[in-house]
């Protein structure tokens, strides 16, 4: 498995497609491991060379005693970037993966082709920090089942979880059953409540779209809209219906959106 040593870290990622092709990378949200945007993968490796990390303390990455800072998690991204040689990279960030793909166009612009933030935010508000409050209580607290649980909640659409309950299960036992690092996932929820960037988003000057799906509660569509106002250019796209894992939900027109995005620039 290829690792990178960079920042202190043993860097875990994947590469998937030709090395001729257009590069992109897939940023992951809080759970950090890039196997978990699943078939989007393959359909992003027909048209691109797709560069897949795991953050740090997570996946196989080097569990780290330090480093982490949305800034910390955009430089070990960018020299990955760097270091693969492949030039600038079209980013695709979920959640905490837009955040970070947010410092590299800000501080390693050099790497970045354009950039796509799904179901993300540039800073927090009242309404998130409760919700994280209660979901850091119940990661310090409940067992694992409990704690992934209550995350669905937020985490999927109602709709979508009242019409797939075996996938949303299938979920929640999935992630239940990995062994729990429950301070390394505290220190990763106190690093994204730390997240505010949102007076920097108007010196962004790559392409940018911002997608979110209309029944996002983990990160509502306010957040998604109110950095599109805020970059000059920016793109909005509102998938109706759609949750906070909305590459999940709609897979295939978060593919389309993103493919037509990206081809544009």
């Amino acid at each position: 498995m290829p690792k990178l040593e960079t920042q202190g870290i043993s860097l875990h990622y994947e590469l998937f497609g030709a090395s001729d092709k257009p590069p992109l990378m897939l940023i992951a949200g809080l759970g950090g491991t890039g196997a978990g945007w699943g078939p989007q993968i393959e359909r992003f490796a027909a048209d691109h060379f797709v560069i897949l990390p795991d953050h740090r303390g997570t996946g196989q990455t080097t569990r780290a005693a330090d480093g982490y800072t949305i800034a910390q998690h955009a430089a070990d991204m960018a020299a990955l970037i760097a270091y693969l040689g492949t030039g600038p990279a079209h980013l695709v960030g979920s959640s905490t993966g837009g955040a970070i793909a947010q410092l590299m166009v800000l501080d390693h612009a050099a790497e970045v082709r354009s950039v796509t933030m799904a179901s993300s935010f540039a800073r927090t508000d009242d309404y998130m920090r409760r919700q994280f409050a209660l979901r850091r209580q119940l990661m310090a607290e409940a067992d694992m089942r409990t704690a992934y649980g209550c995350g669905a909640l937020f985490l999927f659409s109602p709709r979508y979880a009242a019409n797939n309950p075996q996938r949303v299960a299938g979920w929640i036992d999935r992630v239940a059953a990995l062994p729990p690092e429950r301070d390394i996932a505290l220190t990763r929820i106190d690093m994204i409540m730390a997240h505010d960037v949102f007076t920097r988003l108007g010196n962004i000057r790559k392409p940018v779209l911002v997608i979110c799906g209309s029944d996002d509660f983990c990160t509502p569509l306010h957040m998604s809209e109110d950095i599109a106002q805020a970059i000059p250019g920016a793109e909005l796209l509102v998938l109706a219906g759609g949750g906070h894992f909305i590459y999940v939900e709609q897979e295939q027109a978060f593919f389309d959106a993103v493919r037509a995005f990206i081809g544009r620039h």
